[in-house]
């Protein structure tokens, strides 16, 4: 089976081309394949699919093989294979997603694509909620953005013991589901900076809905305005508030292309 590797700011997926259909059992293949070790390794697996009323449709499975409904990262980079494979010669795209359709701008600088835009539409935020956690108390904004997300600001998330708390607050009683988590700070009202806890991945080097949600909670604090670049381990990306949707911008790379035995 042929594959390829792609990375948003280092946050990593397998690309399967299932236009003409899927493999068997993807939740135990996307697990398979995602072990750095035994597998080509990645984040996770996504599949492009037909789309379902839009161009294309992604289906992405986390490295432990659950479902995930939407990926900022991925989608910008299902953009770029689509275009550069010649699968369409439209810059403007709309993908079939788990939450919905996602539209992407794809922009071209010396016949490939340099960056991609994804309208992320809406983001839902809850009332503030206060989380006990190994014996102290941590204040998280839950936030949707197609997929659920705990934000918490902090002074420096790189003092944080993202690997032991990642996986308390990713299944924490008092937030609505499993959510993926984000520590963020606001030095000032242009920049954050931010790291990610990704339910069924662990710790990423980015992640696009989580940079949305932080913007967005950021926001409704009165910490930041409209446009903000948000500093991930695995570089920036941009963000923009435009009629209450959210707009992301970031890189979109290859990394390489093979093929694995999948008997």
């Amino acid at each position: 089976m042929r594959f390829a590797k792609m990375e948003g700011l280092g946050n990593d997926y397998l690309y399967l081309d299932c236009l003409a259909g899927k493999p068997e059992n993807l939740p135990a293949l996307a697990v398979r394949l995602s072990d750095r070790h035994f597998g080509p390794g990645a984040d996770g697996v996504i599949c492009i699919c037909p789309g379902r009323g839009g161009d294309f449709a992604m289906e992405m499975y986390n490295a432990d093989g659950s479902r995930g409904a939407m990926c900022g990262n991925g989608i910008r980079c299902l953009g770029r294979y689509v275009w550069e494979k010649g699968l369409t010669d439209r810059t403007s795209l709309t993908i079939d997603t788990d939450a919905g359709p996602r539209r992407l701008r794809l922009w071209i600088l010396d016949g490939e694509v340099d960056r991609v835009t994804v309208d992320m539409g809406e983001a839902v935020l809850a009332p503030a909620v206060t989380l006990p956690v190994e014996g102290t108390a941590l204040t998280a904004i839950p936030v949707s953005v197609g997929n659920p997300h705990a934000v918490l600001f902090c002074p420096d998330p790189a003092t944080i013991p993202l690997e032991r708390l990642g996986p308390l607050l990713e299944r924490h009683p008092d937030l609505p589901e499993r959510s993926n988590v984000e520590f963020a700070a606001v030095p000032d009202r242009d920049h954050a900076i931010v790291r990610v806890w990704e339910r069924g991945s662990g710790i990423t080097l980015a992640c696009g809905t989580g940079a949305c949600a932080v913007h967005a909670a950021a926001r409704a604090l009165g910490l930041c305005g409209a446009h903000l670049f948000l500093r991930l381990p695995g570089g920036t990306l941009e963000t923009e508030m435009e009629h209450g949707r959210l707009l992301l911008t970031g890189p979109a790379r290859w990394v390489c292309e093979g093929e694995v035995r999948i008997h």
